[in-house]
Order: structure tokens, then sequence, then C-alpha cells
């Protein structure tokens, strides 16, 4: 079938698989800025550069002290976080209630600082960071080779966001968080610590962007406009989803991926725009998104 179009098996078989790990890096972004819309209606226009951050930080940590992958992997989310405590701490908390505006045009900002400052420093070509050496190699699907740095990838994607879909959304932490945001005054006449919460949720939600630039590192260069090259598409993600849901981001990463993995294989060049057509599509169907829920 497929070879009456002039397309091998094996030819699809890569596109999905690279589609599938484009799509996992898109989940995993667009979780973050699910998690952070959703629960402090903030609409985190520097998680991209965000996501930069943690891929150099997985760069510094090798290069000035010695750090391999794996501490990187524990140690940058944890510094990444302790940056979103920061940023939600001295900025963020004084625009909880102004417009969505405010808080898009104080990220966006802060997104030029921070790419600005590391362009300044470390110029636009990228720096290799290799694979630990335990996941570089090939895995053999037995219809396709596979890199097992790649399969690594999408599997500790996977886990992570339908852990942080199952923390958020079927444990009483979760409730909390929910109910923290939606009435914050009702929550603290119970005795809950509202705003300590929300420092938490924004420092989670940096953190997944930072396990992000982690994982990215080894396959796409380290570079200052890796987060500004990904963020319009991470967006255009969550729009699709419904913004602030949790299922909808994941759901929609993957598919989207795979889409545009597809779109690469039948029509190359419409697979820069797919995502956008879709995003299109299904504001002028659905405006609330496939998974959210309207006003």
């Amino acid at each position: 079938m497929f070879e009456a179009l002039g397309i091998s098996p094996y030819q699809l078989y890569g596109q999905l698989v690279l589609g599938l790990i484009n799509g996992s890096f898109y989940a995993l972004l667009s979780l973050g800025l699910a998690v952070i819309f959703g629960l402090l209606n903030v609409i985190n226009f520097a998680h991209g550069a965000l996501y930069m951050l943690g891929a150099f930080g997985a760069y510094f940590a090798l290069t000035l002290f010695g750090i391999n992958y794996w501490g990187a992997l524990i140690l940058v989310p944890i510094g990444m976080a302790l940056i979103g405590v920061f940023i939600e701490r001295t900025m963020l908390k004084r625009l909880y209630q102004l417009d969505h505006l405010y808080g898009l045009l104080l990220t966006f900002g802060l997104a030029l600082i921070l790419e600005g400052a590391f362009r300044h420093y470390y110029g636009s070509s990228g720096m290799p960071y290799a694979a630990p050496k335990e996941l570089q190699g090939p895995l053999n699907l037995g219809f396709m080779v596979l890199p097992l740095y790649r399969a690594w990838v999408i599997i500790v994607s996977l886990v992570l966001c339908f852990s942080t879909w199952f923390l958020i959304e079927r444990t009483r932490l979760g409730a909390v968080l929910r109910a923290s945001t939606e009435n914050p005054i009702l929550a603290q006449a119970f005795g809950i610590n509202v705003p300590l919460l929300l420092t938490l949720t924004y420092a989670g939600g940096v953190a997944l962007a930072g396990i992000a630039g982690v994982l990215a590192a080894p396959i796409y260069q380290v570079n200052p406009a890796m987060g500004s090259n990904l963020i319009i598409v991470i967006f255009a993600v969550v729009v699709v989803g419904g913004m602030g849901s949790i299922l909808g981001a994941i759901v929609t990463g993957y598919a989207l991926g795979i889409l545009e993995g597809l779109t690469k294989v039948f029509y190359p060049p419409a697979s820069a725009i797919v995502i956008f057509a879709v995003m299109a599509i299904v504001l002028l169907v659905r405006p609330a998104g496939l998974f959210g829920r309207g006003e």
C-alpha cells in the first residue's frame, strides 16, 4: 500500500518514532504550561527560556563541576525549582489579581532577558552534550533500529506526564491545590497555606521545564534559541488540548507530535504548519480546546 505511494515502511516507522520523540517534549513542556495556567492562571511565556536554562544547567554541571548526566537529571530540576520559587515570590505574586495580560508581558520580558543574556555570552551556535554511556547504542525493535537514548526519553516523558496528571487529578494534594486556586479565601479558612502552595505549583512547573531541558540536551544541541524555537508550538499544543487541561496537554502533545511526523512522510512542506492548522480548526469548532471546559 505505502510502496504504491513511494513510501517505504521503514521510512514511515522512522517518522512515527521521530514524531513520538518530538511529541514527548511537546507533552512534557505543555504539561508544565498547563499546570501553571490551570492552577495559577498565569500564561508563562518564559517556559521556553526555562527549558533552555535546564539544558544549559546540564551543560554547566558537566563542564564546570564534572557532574554527569544522571547527577544533572536530579540536581538541575531542583535548581530550576528554586529559580521558579524566586520568580514567583519576587514577581508573579504581585500580578495574581490583575489581568492575564500582565503575567504574559512579564514572562515574555523575562524570556527575552534570559535568551539575550545567553546569546550574548555563548553565541548562537549549539554546544554538544553527549548521552550517558549506559544509553548509547541502538535498540533493535525488529521493524527498525531505535537509538537507545531516544527510547529512554519516550519512557521518562510518559512516566513524568502521567505521574503529574495522577498527582493533580487523583490525590488529596491535587484536590487541595485546585481548591486553593478556585477559592483561596475559603481554603485559607480551613488552614491551608495558599501562598506556599502557589509557590510550589509554579516551582513544579518550572522543574518540569528543567527536566525537559536535560532530556533534550543530548538530542538537540544546547543553544540559547532552543526554547524560543519551541515555545510557539507548545502554546499551540496547549490551546488545542484546552488551556489548563492537564490530560489535554499530555494527549495532544503526543498526538500532534505523531501527526507532524506523519505529515513529513506524506507531504513534507506542510509539516511546519500542520500543528497550527489543527489549532485553527479546533478553535473554530471548539474554542475551549479538545479537553477544555467552556465558561
